[in-house]
């Protein structure tokens, strides 16, 4: 196994770095974002070890960049903060855990382990369907360069479609997707819903990105409709 620590504290740098080897795991260390950022695109690391505060680019954009980039690999976010507000920005912008400092290297070497069973997974931050786009985090969505309005059952609909382009889902899949068990007698408000979504992402911009397949269910073509 093979990591790479990017964290700023040289101590702190050098005891993750000596117990990793303990368990013989290879461990480079960069001390800053953007040294960071050239070295995990260029080096197929299993997991990443991202502290927040860094000089330069902080740890946030570093993930965000990476992320961006295309680079997937597992991060595990350290920082010193534990406020409910820096775990979630961290999440957000596409880490995969969260660790407060201080902390023990058994729990660290264990959550390290967990990431990379699991593998690198593309699991992007912003989803895309041709110039269609919609953030989970910041609840947007945008057709090209215009946001779009909508409001909180029409966001958990598309965003169910968004998550896999080009799959037929069923009326079931997506009422499981948006709507809690009370609605399971409302056969028909899918069909309204996805109309309303279509007043909205598609007809002011005269392109057709929610098909019906009939006896079947909905699917969101792969290019948005563009």
């Amino acid at each position: 196994m093979r990591l790479l620590v990017i964290e700023d504290d040289v101590r702190m740098a050098t005891a993750i770095r000596r117990g990793l080897r303990t368990e013989g795991i290879v461990a480079d260390v960069a001390a800053r974002g953007d040294t960071a950022l050239g070295m995990a695109r260029a080096t197929d690391y299993d997991a990443l070890v991202l502290d927040v505060m860094l000089p330069g680019i902080d740890g946030f954009e570093t993930c965000r960049r990476l992320r961006a980039d295309g680079v997937w690999t597992p991060i595990i976010m350290l920082t010193a903060r534990d406020g409910v507000e820096d775990r979630i920005r961290g999440l957000n912008e596409g880490a995969d855990d969260y660790l407060t400092k201080p902390f023990s290297l058994a729990e660290l070497l264990a959550r390290v382990r967990a990431l990379v069973r699991r593998g690198p997974v593309e699991r992007p931050v912003v989803l895309s369907a041709g110039d269609l786009r919609l953030d989970p985090a910041t609840r947007e969505v945008w057709r090209g360069d215009r946001e779009i309005e909508l409001s909180a059952r029409e966001f958990g609909l598309l965003e169910a479609f968004m998550r896999r382009p080009g799959h037929v889902l069923s009326q079931t899949q997506l009422l499981d997707a948006a709507w809690d068990l009370g609605y399971r007698q409302n056969s028909n408000v899918v069909e309204v819903y996805v109309r309303y979504l279509r007043e909205k992402i598609d007809r002011p911009f005269g392109v057709t990105s929610l098909e019906t397949v009939r006896g079947i269910g909905y699917r969101l073509r792969r290019d948005g409709g563009g």
